[in-house]
């Protein structure tokens, strides 16, 4: 049995989700974009109250807290294994947000964790995250995975660890629901068979089995969904959504009370459509930029003595008389992360020029912000194309058409060479951020 394995637990294990919280004072700059008309962006200490779809807001130690029938914590994206300069130690953030868990005046439940409990998926980085988690005075965990926990493997490691007792699919697999104190919780899995230019998925087969899981509910049932990509659009153009979210919130319709659980995106978002509240979760890790205020998402480096101020967790008391979800957000350092987050995006947007510029030597693609440069490159036949990693976070270079082999996970400075002897048009991406396309061109 894993060591976060109980009885009650029936699937796998939580999360303690550190969230970035955003606000954002622009609404005009949020109109201009075209996106998240209906976005609620909450700083830290915004306490949100759900009852039958209508939202409602007020600051932290503006009501007084009422204890709940069912308190749990929601943590996220610690990326064990990360140690570039947005944070070189994200063991001891995440052991600051489990200390700041078990600080709290009551216990939670359980914990969620929504995914990317790694960097690179290796079995020092899983060993680690479990041993912080263990040393929780929670010791009820669920999970999801990330795409950083099942690149690598196609989630195999992912799958032996923490999906025993989930639902499987061939080599994927990892979706799963439990029942507590009169709560749904349904755990899914976005991060297998990423395409070229899409978002996150969650397919055809684990959409079927969600439909059934809830068909026989009462409407009245309140439902937690939890996965790791935002299941709406939060910000397609960093591939920041899934394809077919919509199908899957569509099977949640009768549900008069429905709270949707994610991460990826290292900050705080909430929305509300109709019966469903969307939030996404901080980052125990580091943060990454709000949405185009950079010239790409990926870990962002923030002043120092700040870190601590974009990390966080999520609190969600569920009160069984009123039918309410209560969510709250806390950083780490109990700050708002508003004047850190926006200093942070300054030093993205100064940097970036010269990282975009840097010059790459003949037949060397670069991958740098989120993108490949050039996106194009032509060649003759036999020549190398080289793809170096320039980033702080991990690519996999994919063929869209199985031209050639997939790369393994590219790290920092790491590259990848492939020889194309047959003149054509060979098309690839990113299969751990779908998002970023190139395209090879060999007279």
């Amino acid at each position: 049995m894993h060591p976060h394995d109980h009885t009650h637990t029936a699937h796998a294990r939580d999360i303690s989700t550190s969230t970035e919280n955003k606000t954002i004072d622009a609404e005009a700059d949020v109109d201009r974009r075209g996106f998240l008309s209906c976005m609620a962006w909450a700083g830290a200490g915004v306490l949100w109250t759900m009852s039958g779809g209508v939202p409602r807001s007020s600051l932290l130690g503006a009501t007084p807290a009422v204890p709940g029938e069912l308190s749990f914590v929601q943590i996220s994206d610690s990326h064990i294994g990360f140690n570039k300069a947005a944070n070189a130690d994200v063991t001891a953030t995440m052991q600051t947000a489990i200390k700041k868990i078990d600080a709290l005046p009551v216990a939670p439940a359980f914990l969620l964790h929504t995914g990317d409990i790694s960097q690179l998926a290796k079995a020092s980085e899983f060993d680690t995250a479990d041993q912080v988690l263990r040393d929780s005075r929670t010791k009820d965990v669920f999970f999801v995975p990330g795409e950083h926990d099942v690149g690598t493997d196609n989630g195999r490691q992912y799958l032996e660890r923490y999906g025993k007792k989930a639902q499987r699919s061939g080599s994927t697999g990892g979706w799963y629901s439990f029942d507590h104190s009169g709560v749904h919780f349904i755990g899914l899995v976005n991060v297998f068979d990423l395409k070229a230019g899409g978002l996150g998925t969650l397919g055809g087969e684990q959409l079927e089995w969600l439909e059934k899981d809830v068909k026989s509910l009462s409407a009245s049932t309140p439902i937690v969904l939890f996965a790791h990509v935002p299941l709406w659009s939060a910000y397609p153009e960093w591939g920041w959504g899934t394809d077919d979210g919509a199908r899957a919130l569509s099977y949640l319709k009768k549900f008069g009370s429905v709270t949707v659980l994610n991460g990826h995106i290292h900050q705080t978002m909430q929305k509300v459509e109709g019966n469903v509240t969307f939030h996404t979760a901080l980052s125990t890790a580091f943060p990454q930029p709000r949405p185009g205020t950079a010239p790409a998402p990926g870990p962002m480096a923030v002043p120092p003595g700040h870190l601590k101020d974009v990390l966080g967790i999520t609190r969600v008391n569920y009160l069984a008389k009123h039918n309410h979800l209560a969510i709250v957000n806390d950083t780490l350092s109990g700050a708002s992360p508003d004047a850190a987050m926006a200093a942070g995006e300054a030093l993205a947007r100064a940097s970036a020029p010269a990282a975009a510029a840097a010059a790459a030597p003949k037949g060397t693609v670069s991958i740098a912000n989120f993108a490949f440069a050039p996106k194009v490159i032509e060649l003759a036949k036999g020549d190398r194309v080289t793809w170096r990693n320039d980033d702080d976070v991990p690519h996999r270079i994919q063929s869209t058409s199985v031209a050639f082999a997939p790369s393994p996970v590219l790290d920092t400075r790491a590259s990848y060479d492939v020889v194309l002897k047959d003149a054509g048009e060979y098309d690839y991406f990113c299969s751990l951020h779908p998002m970023m396309t190139g395209k090879i061109v060999v007279h």
